[in-house]
């Protein structure tokens, strides 16, 4: 867009396209290997720990041998996109400008499959880095119907995911969100709208509200991701792409009378097309 070798000084380029000079020049600076260390460290006691703030896994890490203070685990934590989960003021990272849909599974009874799908974004560690996962799951069986990895939060690939999951599985009765940028845009809604989908969303902090999804991401992290440092985002896409191949098709639950996900769903949708 800017052409240094243009008749036009730069300065002159800047102001017309009303972009800032210093940006031109500025390099992003690669996570430093001790802060992805803190990062994934971070994770595994949000994880465990999804109420804690700031304060309490700054304290956490000082037990685990960190020397870190709570303005950068903050700022690591918002790197991540991550924060506790309670109940208090203006906690969603949403945008004040995004509409915001009421919550619709509170006293909803879920006994088919395609009646009710949710969605999350999870941090990803990597050997040298970090990304972020969105999964689409059918609330019903468990099943893991879509899911995409990106370097960054924009809203892109989440629906990708969407237009995936819609694509292979059919439309869904509910679709169940937190309240989170990506989420409430829309360009992410227009999506469910065009396909006459009711939208949910959870309600700020509540993150019970989306617990199936929370302990796909408890089971994915410490049954692949952790025991692993992937090298690139091709490698985890593999790894993790295998897990949930796995997640679907062999690993059962015990809430589901000991079946996999992919069996439960195919039983209430027996003629769904389905793609392992």
């Amino acid at each position: 867009m800017i052409n240094p070798e243009h008749v036009l000084p730069m300065t002159k380029q800047c102001r017309l396209l009303g972009l800032s000079r210093s940006g031109l020049y500025y390099r992003p600076v690669p996570t430093s290997a001790q802060d992805l260390a803190l990062m994934r460290a971070i994770d595994e006691i949000h994880l465990r720990y999804p109420y804690f703030g700031s304060r309490r896994i700054r304290d956490t890490l000082s037990d685990q041998g960190y020397d870190i203070g709570r303005d950068h685990v903050r700022t690591l934590m918002n790197k991540m996109g991550i924060e506790a989960l309670y109940r208090k003021p203006k906690l969603s990272k949403g945008n004040l400008a995004h509409k915001v849909y009421p919550y619709l599974l509170g006293d909803l009874t879920i006994e088919r499959a395609n009646q009710v799908w949710a969605t999350d974004i999870t941090f990803i560690p990597m050997a040298k880095g970090f990304a972020y996962l969105n999964a689409i799951i059918d609330w019903y069986s468990r099943r893991v119907l879509s899911w995409r990895l990106s370097n960054t939060l924009e809203t892109g690939f989440c629906i990708e995911a969407l237009e995936e999951a819609i694509h292979r599985f059919g439309v869904p009765e509910i679709f169940n969100s937190d309240q989170g940028c990506q989420f409430t845009s829309t360009d992410f809604t227009d999506v469910l709208k065009a396909h006459s989908i009711k939208i949910s969303m959870d309600g700020k902090g509540r993150w019970v509200d989306n617990v199936f999804i929370e302990r796909l991401w408890w089971s994915l992290k410490y049954e692949e991701v952790y025991l692993r440092a992937y090298d690139s985002l091709r490698e985890a896409r593999q790894c993790i792409g295998a897990w949930f191949k796995f997640y679907n098709l062999r690993r059962r639950h015990q809430s589901l009378d000991r079946q996999t996900p992919d069996q439960v769903y195919r039983a209430t949708l027996p003629k769904a097309g389905l793609a392992a």
